[in-house]
């Protein structure tokens, strides 16, 4: 460590540890706003950044999908080890929830996941995914590998957290899986009062943040139904009852969902992508299964789409002289609620990410139709959520999230992770505990 940080560690330290930090501890003060820009250039140092890199690489490698990922979770703690941070393991198979700091009140949580998508990588680099039909096509890769750079950070300025500590939640299947709530279930947020989660994204500039106050992602669901008549000769449709019309008119009425029942200003989707019936060109089959996804920003609005949906599928089936049945496949595919960020944290988050990128660099967004299943945490404390951009400069156009051609800006990746660490870091020197520490299981093993 160079002697202006030493120094710099040391007026903090002085600083505070003189005077107790307390809810209304002025933002502006030196110590504070200086934190994030410090901890990103200790993150672009060649070798924390090259170090990161490597890590994020490793794990693109070998890509593993949900519940599944054990070479990527071993890895991680393997790299905790090596940076003597604690950790408990497992949670909800492969989770792990590391701790830095006091292992004492308040506790304050950032979150990665690690799963990937069930595709084949078509992008053609020294890193490609080495396992078959599976790639890391929506940038966990990335995401782990910052918070691996995040704890790096708190972990080599640990003597400027007087108090409280920052538990380090690497998350399983969130890819459709609900392994956020598998997470909680297990006990993951124990005494953890607020959360921070960050997703990549190609289509916006590098160095530039995003994000809203309240409603930010959609809820969603998926929808499978089978509607069931009597196949016969496509010649002879009178003596047959036809699914495939029958369908046709659900996937028509159920449309009308949004565009005549909803509130124009309550924005809703209800898509149908999955349509199979039939295998000849003059048989009518006798059934038909068709699916799909619903997402509303509301849960009052969600749990209507899919009161509706049932009764839709259901009527419309029945006008045609057919049978359906309705499984919104909760087993493998929990609905996930709205992502709806903490409106305090949003204020946090815009002073910590203006310090360390300038404000002109932090960007209010329009809620988006995507949907997350960061949004299980919110609805137990209070939680934030953001974009990291990271479209570097260039006249290719960026493959979206999802798709096999999907690339990471490797440049981004100091950016998450010094963010990351700067809004745990901040809100532990600016926040007073919310309960008596007589009321807290400490994590005394720290």
């Amino acid at each position: 460590m160079d002697f202006s940080r030493w120094g710099f560690l040391v007026l903090i330290f002085v600083s505070f540890s003189s005077t107790p930090i307390c809810s209304d501890s002025p933002l502006s003060s030196l110590e504070l706003s200086e934190i994030p820009s410090k901890f990103l250039d200790f993150t672009k140092k060649n070798e924390v950044f090259d170090w990161i890199v490597g890590v994020r690489r490793k794990i693109h490698e070998n890509p593993e999908l949900g519940y599944e990922e054990l070479e990527t979770s071993k890895l991680i703690r393997q790299e905790l080890d090596n940076l003597g941070i604690r950790y408990k393991y497992p949670f909800a198979t492969t989770g792990i929830v590391g701790f830095i700091g006091s292992g004492k009140p308040p506790f304050v949580a950032i979150r990665a996941d690690m799963d990937a998508l069930p595709m084949q990588e078509m992008v053609d680099w020294e890193h490609k995914s080495r396992n078959p039909g599976k790639m890391h096509a929506c940038g966990h890769d990335a995401h782990a590998a910052m918070l691996l750079g995040a704890a790096k950070i708190l972990q080599e300025h640990r003597n400027i957290i007087l108090k409280g500590t920052v538990a380090l939640v690497f998350q399983p299947a969130e890819e459709g899986g609900g392994g956020a709530k598998k997470m909680i279930d297990a006990g993951a947020l124990e005494n953890v009062e607020a959360i921070f989660g960050l997703h990549v994204n190609p289509n916006f500039p590098l160095g530039e943040v995003s994000s809203r106050s309240g409603p930010f992602l959609a809820g969603s669901g998926f929808f499978e139904a089978v509607i069931s008549g009597r196949g016969g000769h496509a010649a002879i449709p009178q003596h047959s009852i036809d699914p495939i019309l029958a369908a046709s008119n659900v996937i028509v009425s159920l449309q009308h969902l949004v565009s005549r029942e909803a509130d124009p200003l309550d924005s809703q989707v209800v898509t149908v992508a999955k349509f199979q019936g039939g295998g000849a060109f003059n048989v009518i089959p006798d059934s038909v299964t068709i699916g799909g996804t619903f997402r509303a920003f509301s849960k009052e609005s969600f749990l209507q789409l899919r009161q509706r949906i049932e009764e839709v599928i259901v009527g419309q089936a029945a006008v045609q002289r057919c049978n359906a049945t309705v499984d919104f496949l909760t087993n493998n595919k929990p609905f996930f609620p709205p992502t709806v960020n903490d409106k305090n944290l949003h204020k946090h988050f815009q002073r910590v990410a203006g310090d360390m990128l300038g404000n002109d660099h932090v960007r209010d967004t329009e809620p988006l139709m995507g949907s997350e299943d960061f949004a299980f945490y919110q609805e137990v404390i209070p939680g934030y959520f953001y974009l990291l951009g990271m479209q570097g400069e260039t006249n290719e156009i960026p493959a979206s999230v999802h798709s096999p051609y999907f690339k990471i800006n490797e440049e981004a990746l100091p950016l998450g992770a010094a963010l990351q660490a700067s809004l745990a870091i901040r809100y532990l020197l600016e926040a007073q505990p919310q309960v008596p520490s007589s009321s807290i299981n400490d994590h005394d093993e720290l």
